[in-house]
């Protein structure tokens, strides 16, 4: 009980606990007050800054702007399916000055970039766009503003697309101020500089290469730089655009289509150019090339993490969000770096100018290490010798190369005339680009080295597509130029026989469908043309005759030899033999020609020992004489360490005793002695190595590799003293303007008269002066020398390049003329006057024929020797602008330089040789050569 009582005492009241509740409408309207509190009143009550909202605003404005951009980075270029391009417009058209009238092309004989058709052709044309291709019709009914040009079976190619090229950048005529195409002031990387900032509209040379049906044209920087910067697509027509004036804009292949849609291309190069100028090895190269490439990649890193930070910040829609994330800054970007990026990201076009393999290589495991697509190697002149590994890279990669042209540096050494057809037999892509600077590489020639190439074995249509299709397509323009088909920019050449033969030349050059080539004046310059249209058969690099003809059986001078199946005779007194319909036969004994005549009237001379060689279009041609400026005296002229040297430029070398004389520095081997060979050429003059006023006394040579300096090698130990009158002339001592030029040597002849040195025979007469001299003026104050001079002197010029503006001159001097520039160009400023030949001039050797002047053709430059084996087709291109005969044509390249030179060359002894094939036209190959009544050059092969 007491418990109880207890316990009631001390407990405690009992309270009902219960929970307040507010209704839902209450909750919101405080919700809405604490809103207004901390958000909008702040505004008015607090007063917050209207440039706080501002900057905020900008914050999201400069996001929205940064993350278009993150859009645009991962934008490649526009590929053009060919759906679309029925329906496409040419940029570049404008109503003013494009074309305005619609065109038909009948009754062409078409390639259309992929092959060669085998129908006549009709092809329509307006607004700058091939509208139709289709086979050729009678009817000519097309309205009233139709142009209707039958051309008779003539053949149309696309216009031309040169991947490689500096004009603009490199104008013509040359002065020190207008070379812009290689910046090496800011060191070997510089892939933030643009071609397009360098291009100078009134390139002398723009209407040149254009005249030679190259249309469209990539340029790019030089090779100097490991990344020499960002090139420019142009297409060669100015003016273009509505004001006709010469706008930079209006020349480029994309004009009329937004910037930031053009396509990009940037240019690198590898081995020996960067490091000659930079004095790095190549391992220094790729160091330097990796780290600028890894930037280039820390950046990208950089970018995409900005872009999906913004991304994040922009779907938050939130001020504070976006404010806090934009004050660390917008889209990380380097101007110096924009480039690389782009390449890196896909956004450019990697062209790589790499000749060897082992830089070849390196570059395709830095493409793979990077993550870039190598979109040509250019150059690339060892590349034939690894097909399969350029083929490896999976990427296509197309090789843009020379056909010919080498042996001018040690990358080059290993050109090969076969190299086209072995990359494409082993599915490379071959296109064929100019690398036009100077007239050694005149970009109006381009169709040649497709020719070149077929000549040795490239298939037609692949020879046709080097310059055309194949080129376009590596450079992705392939939706618009590089085919004549519905669609295309109306970029197309009429030519005046088949493109693929030696000079062929443009009749017509259709560029956006305007016509760029005044008729009357292609009439004038191209009116002694013979058009022909037969393709010769191209070499085979396993000749046919090789499985019928014993060199070393040959060899023996007791051998009796019969060729059959002789269509012309070039010797005398069996010139005037020729047919197209009966075969000759040529009987040797004991290397002696005992008959040349119809097969039976030489069998009765044949017994059961003879050797028979069997040919199909045989042809017998003298020896030629080739002019050389090194050819025995340098392997590889950029390499000192192969070459004879070049002596100094003092007054000293004019002593009579420290002349020069080219025959006590001679080598007879090399490749430049292949390539003779290959081309018929049985003799060299070769004069000492010179780039200056004095040139030394010249020798002359053997080619055939049997013979050395004891036993015949040497045919004429003296042949001439050379000088040199011009811009070339002021780099000697002590003569620092042409004028002086010309006093020295007056002065020296003179002084020497009755002299017993080798100034003196010149001064008497009885030995030849060469003087290598090209600007009109020069030429005169030379003829003008021969004149006041004492005694009769022998003077010859070597060049000539204006040579065609006194012609009348020198024929009535008597003077003359070993011609260099007769496919010439006036690219620099003392050859500026210089003829580019048809269709825009005449030929300056019909101008020299015209006149009455006594003149042969030679070739120099940088790299002659790789071209010494088309000696008889430059020939054969001189006489079909010349009216001269075929016979005339030999002469250009054997007896005239015997004229000119007095080489003492009996008709009954000369060197011959037996070709299979018109040595005059590409195609053509040497069977053997017979030297002083010996065996000289059988089945001749070159690199």
């Amino acid at each position: 009980m007491y418990k109880s009582i207890v316990d009631n005492v001390n407990s405690k009241p009992t309270h009902r606990v219960t929970r307040i509740r507010f209704p839902l409408s209450v909750l919101l309207l405080i919700a809405v007050v604490l809103g207004l509190q901390l958000i909008i009143l702040p505004r008015y009550i607090y007063q917050v800054s209207p440039a706080a909202t501002e900057l905020s605003d900008h914050y999201t404005s400069q996001l929205k702007v940064g993350y278009s951009k993150c859009l645009d980075l991962h934008t490649l270029p526009k590929e053009h399916p060919h759906s679309e391009i029925t329906t496409r417009k040419n940029p570049r058209w404008n109503s003013v000055r494009g074309q305005n009238q619609t065109i038909v092309l009948k009754n062409a004989t078409l390639f259309d970039g992929k092959a060669l058709l085998s129908d006549f052709m009709d092809i329509t044309f307006e607004d700058g766009l091939i509208k139709s291709v289709s086979a050729a019709t009678k009817s000519i009914d097309h309205g009233p503003n139709v142009q209707i040009v039958d051309l008779e079976g003539k053949y149309v190619t696309p216009g031309l697309v040169d991947m490689h090229s500096h004009h603009f950048l490199h104008a013509w005529p040359e002065l020190s101020v207008t070379g812009d195409e290689n910046e090496v002031h800011m060191g070997p990387l510089t892939p933030f500089v643009r071609a397009i900032d360098s291009i100078k509209t009134d390139d002398k040379a723009t209407a040149i290469i254009a005249s030679g049906g190259v249309t469209t044209s990539l340029l790019i920087p030089g090779s100097a730089n490991i990344i020499g910067g960002e090139g420019i697509l142009v297409k060669n027509f100015v003016p273009g655009g509505e004001t006709g004036e010469e706008v930079v804009e209006e020349v480029l292949l994309e004009h009329g289509i937004p910037v930031e849609e053009r396509r990009r291309y940037i240019k690198m190069a590898c081995g020996e150019n960067p490091t000659n100028v930079y004095d790095h090895t190549r391992m220094g190269n790729a160091w330097l090339f990796r780290k600028q490439m890894t930037r280039g990649k820390e950046l990208i890193e950089k970018q995409d993490t900005w872009c999906l930070s913004a991304a994040a910040a922009l779907e938050s829609r939130d001020s504070a969000t976006i404010s806090a994330f934009m004050r660390n800054g917008g889209l990380p970007e380097e101007l110096e770096l924009e480039s690389t990026v782009a390449l890196l990201r896909g956004k450019v076009g990697v062209n790589i100018h790499c000749y060897e393999p082992e830089d070849l290589e390196d570059m395709i495991h830095h493409s793979k290490e990077f993550g870039f697509r190598i979109q040509a190697f250019h150059h690339a002149l060892s590349a034939w010798k690894v097909p399969e590994l350029i083929k490896s890279s999976g990427e296509n990669i197309t090789i843009a190369t020379f056909s010919e042209f080498g042996f001018y540096k040690k990358e080059a050494y290993d050109a090969n005339l076969w190299g086209g057809s072995i990359l494409a037999e082993n599915g490379v892509p071959v296109a064929y680009k100019s690398d036009h600077v100077f007239e050694i590489t005149n970009a109006q020639y381009l169709m040649f080295q497709a020719a070149t190439a077929h000549s040795f074995n490239l298939s037609e249509a692949l020879a046709l597509q080097s310059v055309t299709s194949v080129p376009a397509k590596s450079l992705g323009i392939d939706y618009r130029v590089g085919y004549a088909r519905p669609g295309y920019d109306a970029d197309l050449v009429v030519w005046d026989s088949h493109p693929l033969l030696a000079g062929s030349t443009p009749l017509q050059v259709y560029i956006d469908g305007k016509s760029t080539l005044d008729p009357a004046s292609v009439a004038k310059n191209t009116a002694e043309l013979s058009i022909e249209h037969t393709l010769a058969k191209p070499r085979s690099r396993t000749p046919r005759l090789s499985k019928q003809i014993s060199c070393s059986k040959l060899d023996n001078s007791d051998q009796i030899i019969a060729v059959t199946g002789i269509k012309q005779s070039y010797l005398t007194p069996h010139q005037n033999l020729s047919s197209d319909t009966s075969n000759f036969t040529m009987v040797l004994n004991g290397g002696k020609v005992v008959c040349l005549d119809l097969e039976q009237e030489c069998a009765i001379l044949l017994g059961e020992e003879a050797t028979i060689i069997e040919l199909e279009e045989g042809v017998v041609m003298p020896g030629l004489t080739a002019y050389s400026p090194s050819l025995g005296l340098a392997e590889i002229l950029a390499a000192s360490e192969t070459s004879d040297g070049s002596f100094d430029k003092s007054l000293a070398q004019l002593e009579p005793d420290n002349i020069i004389h080219a025959k006590y520095g001679i080598h007879l081997d090399g490749r430049g002695f292949s390539r003779a060979r290959l081309g018929g050429v049985t003799q060299v003059i070769t004069t000492p190595i010179s780039e200056t006023f004095f040139g030394g006394v010249s020798t002359g040579i053997k080619t055939n590799g049997k013979h050395n300096i004891l036993d015949g090698g040497i045919f004429q130990d003296d042949v001439a003293l050379h000088f040199s009158i011009g811009q070339m002339a002021k780099q000697f001592e002590s003569i620092p303007t042409v004028s002086s030029a010309i006093s020295k040597l007056q002065h020296v002849l003179v002084k020497n008269i009755g002299k017993d040195n080798v100034y003196g025979t010149v001064a008497n007469g009885s030995f030849p002066l060469v003087v290598h001299v090209d600007n009109e003026y020069d030429i005169l104050q030379l003829i003008k020398l021969k004149k006041n001079h004492p005694l009769p002197l022998n003077l010859v010029l070597l060049g000539g390049a204006g040579a065609h503006l006194v012609a009348e001159e020198i024929a009535k001097s008597k003077t003359p003329v070993i011609l260099t520039r007769n496919r010439g160009a006036p690219d620099t400023y003392e050859k500026r006057n210089a003829l580019s030949g048809p269709p825009l001039t005449r030929s300056p050797a019909a101008v020299l024929t015209d006149a009455g002047v006594l003149f042969a053709l030679a070739i120099e430059g940088e790299g002659s020797e790789s071209h010494i084996h088309n000696l008889a087709i430059e020939a054969g291109w001189a006489a079909k602008y010349s009216s001269l005969t075929k016979r005339e044509a030999v002469d250009l390249v054997s007896r005239n330089v015997e004229k000119i030179l007095d080489l003492k060359v009996a008709e009954e002894t000369r060197d011959f040789v037996i070709w299979e094939g018109d040595p005059l036209q590409l195609g053509a190959s040497v069977v053997f050569s017979i030297e002083g009544g010996k065996l000289g050059t059988c089945l001749p092969l070159s690199n």
